[in-house]
């Protein structure tokens, strides 16, 4: 079976022994014909045998210099049958791509290439597909090729092939769109052992604003004309393209947005990037004040309480000059470090980590108590006020109804302070602390028993350590202005509560909108006690002319189905919102743990009894307010509401319970836990650009086709003529939703295709 590359793939085809049809193995990068190079055989003559290898390793390498990009894929590949191939290489190239150099390496020797014409890349492709029945390539039909050889590979032998291109970049609304040909194969049952990415941008204008869509990508920006991205994945299935945005502004603050609206009868959506100069010229970091409130109960003996006083120790460190702080530690009784607030120097530092040194665990937990100490030290609004919460445990003595544990920490929050809490382990009431977190405009961080503390914590003190900008508000004012009585033009923006802006970070702000044309976007905040406000000039689309920017509206799903679930939690359930949950999980097929029934091939996605299963399901599932299911929930539920980058396209399962898009967390543990089993999700949803597809009755279905669009559907046999012109007319958009190897049912451009396997398949 054989998968592509959103760029480039890779095919082997190796002649049988007996000289019949050979069989295809998966892989990506490049596309390998061949034959096996036996002596001939003897009597009797053995089956066939098919070509075997594996992928090593995938390094894609590029570097953007005002706009242009220069990208080296490489790929190792190693035959592990017991045959000898030679192959014939075949590379499918991005379509606006200037060939610089296609490098083949065997054995320390550079091998020449040949750029084939559309039309025969075209005809090489159809007889591919038609040969092997795998409509994987299709979306590469029109586009260019380069093709050599391979001399023979010995059994075991490795091989390096290289690629290298230079491509002119888009740039629309002041961004930089990169598009990398990472993706994998659609239906590989073999993983890549290593990829890695690597993206260098150099900018003559100062880098404001760095995105991925796409991946969770490692980005650093050393100063402000340099960035870099990372990211590595390990025995990786299905990896989507990369894709990367940068924007280049002057100031202090820059901004770009992004504006995605399909259908002008219906609300856009829209995505809004905002972050600081790296190097900051005009404006200090903010004073700010700190309080740590460590457990100590006899739960965090060992392990846990030696890893929180390593994290005490460093945050106390990481303090800045103008700083204020304290500490509260408690199990059953509170103690403070200092009965009120101090002013960072040596002498209070050096005394506060002796404090912390004498932090043994014992006793029961009393967060009541806790909180209402530490929010109590609070008094300068002009500050910005952090409390960083740390409990590995249910409140035991002192107030223990989480009702009004809130109530009094937000009576006891005079100053509007912002509270980050963090769960260690299973036993914590994961729906308390994120009532805390939400009442206070913070965020749940929720440590497995097996995790570092330490990491956790100062990763985010890391983030949250210099804020540059405090109170924010954003302000759409359009050349049109609103009318009196007029719908709001903005609405459903995620998150709820804009965090501060902090010193190398980055504001992502989604959200719908029902009024198009030319809008000023202003950003404000306090700095140092003083107003400040950002402003720039773009466009909301009317109706955007391709789906390049329809991750947007992915995104906001994301974000909006963690907030109904976050409803759900701390309000009780509401059968609106859980109608719109399974509206949204439909659309764009996010399973959650309350509708991963979605996923069952027997489940009719229009049946009223979807939201009644899942209100049933979300009762059951958020009433666990702790234990490892407790945790899950909400730790997958923090993942969707912060969710920042979204899959690209192609992979199987999609967005599943517990995981989306390519995080780099552990979302195969937390969905086992939450009831949605990759076994299950996997196979019968896959999304696929901007549509997301159900295997019902053995059929693909497109979630947007009716009962009555199938009626009217037009058949189309794979591999026919029709099917190859389809393909061509509508270049990658149609292909890639026939990626398919079985029947599939889709809306395109107002028609509705039933495409069919041939008889007898």
């Amino acid at each position: 079976m054989q998968r592509t590359l959103g760029g480039l793939s890779l095919i082997v085809l190796a002649a049988a022994i007996t000289g019949s049809t050979a069989q295809q193995a998966a892989a990506q990068v490049i596309v390998v014909e061949g034959d096996v190079i036996v002596r001939p055989p003897v009597r009797p003559i053995p089956r066939p045998i098919p070509a075997r290898y594996r992928i090593h390793s995938v390094d894609v390498n590029a570097t953007v210099r005002d706009q242009i990009a220069s990208v080296q894929i490489a790929q190792v590949f190693q035959n592990t049958g017991s045959r000898t191939l030679e192959a014939r290489l075949l590379f499918p190239l991005p379509e606006d791509a200037a060939i610089d150099r296609l490098t083949l390496i065997v054995d320390g020797k550079e091998l020449p290439g040949r750029l084939m014409k559309k039309a025969e890349a075209r005809r090489i492709y159809e007889s591919i597909v038609r040969r092997q029945q795998d409509p994987a390539l299709l979306e590469y039909m029109g586009q260019g090729l380069f093709q050599t050889r391979v001399f023979p590979i010995p059994p075991g032998a490795r091989r390096r092939v290289e690629i290298r291109y230079s491509q002119l970049l888009k740039k629309d609304n002041g961004l930089v769109d990169l598009h990398l040909p990472t993706g994998t194969v659609k239906h590989s049952h073999r993983p890549i052992d290593t990829l890695n990415i690597s993206v260098r941008i150099d900018s003559s204008s100062p880098i404001k604003t760095v995105f991925s869509p796409s991946h969770d990508v490692d980005i650093k920006r050393p100063d402000d004309h340099h960035a870099h991205g990372k990211l590595t994945l390990k025995n990786v299935f299905s990896p989507d393209d990369l894709r990367m945005f940068y924007g280049t502004k002057d100031g202090l603050v820059g901004m770009n947005l992004v504006s995605y609206r399909p259908d002008p009868k219906q609300d856009g959506y829209f995505l809004l990037l905002a972050s600081p100069e790296v190097k900051l010229k005009k404006a200090k970091a903010v004073p700010k004040t700190v309080v740590f409130v460590i457990d100590r109960s006899g739960s965090m003996n060992g392990k846990k309480i030696e890893q929180a006083r390593e994290a005490l120790k460093y945050l106390v460190g990481r303090l800045g000059p103008r700083d204020t702080f304290n500490i509260v530690a408690y199990d059953t009784q509170v103690e403070s470090f200092r009965p009120e607030l101090q002013r960072v120097n040596d002498r209070s530092q050096k005394a506060a980590l002796g404090f912390v040194d004498g932090l043994f665990a014992g006793g029961s937990t009393n967060i009541a108590g806790a909180l209402t100490t530490a929010l109590g030290m609070l008094v300068d609004k002009k500050r910005p006020n952090y409390v960083l919460f740390l409990t590995d445990g249910l409140p035991t003595v002192g107030e223990r109804n989480e009702v009004q544990i809130a109530a009094n920490a937000r009576k006891a929050n005079r100053v509007g302070a912002r509270m980050y809490s963090f769960g260690v382990g299973f036993d914590v009431n994961s729906r308390l602390l994120d009532r805390l977190s939400r009442d206070h405009r913070g965020q749940s961080v929720y440590v497995r028993p097996n995790e570092d503390i330490e990491v956790q914590i100062s990763k985010l003190y890391d983030r949250i350590g210099a804020p540059l900008l405090t109170k924010l508000a954003v302000n759409f004012e359009f050349d049109k202005a609103v009318r009196a009585g007029d719908p709001q033009p903005i609405t459903r923006a995620y998150p709820r509560e804009l965090t501060d802006l902090f010193r190398g970070e980055q504001l992502i702000w989604v959200g719908r909108y029902r009024k198009s044309g030319r809008v000023k976007v202003t950003l404000t905040g306090e700095n140092g006690g003083d107003r400040r406000s950002f402003s720039f000039a773009t466009s909301l689309a009317d109706r955007s002319r391709d789906e390049s920017h329809g991750f947007v509206e992915k995104l906001w799903a994301l974000r909006r189905i963690g907030e109904i679930i976050d409803e759900l939690d701390l309000n009780g359930t509401n059968q609106e919102l859980v109608d719109e949950l399974v509206r949204l999980s439909i659309a764009h097929g996010v399973m959650t743990p309350y509708t991963s029934f979605l996923a069952d091939e027997d489940v009719n996605l229009a049946a009223r009894d979807n939201t009644n299963r899942a209100r049933v399901t979300a009762t059951r599932k958020l009433a666990q307010a702790s234990g490892e299911s407790g945790f899950v929930q909400r730790r997958i539920k923090g993942r969707l509401q912060k969710a920042s980058s979204v899959p690209a396209g192609g992979g199987g399962g999609g967005f599943a319970a517990g995981g989306f898009g390519n995080s780099g967390s552990d979302p195969t543990a937390d969905r086992a836990v939450a009831g949605g089993s990759p076994h299950v999700v996997r196979p019968t949803v896959r999304n696929i650009g901007q549509k997301s597809f159900f295997l019902k009755e053995r059929l693909w279905r497109d979630s947007t086709v009716t009962a009555e669009q199938e009626k009217r559907a037009i058949r189309i046999t794979q591999y026919s003529r029709q099917y190859f012109d389809l393909a061509a007319a509508h270049r990658g958009t149609l292909a890639k939703y026939l990626a398919f190897n079985g029947p599939v049912l889709v809306n395109l451009d107002g028609k509705t295709y039933r495409i069919e396997s041939p008889a007898g398949k």
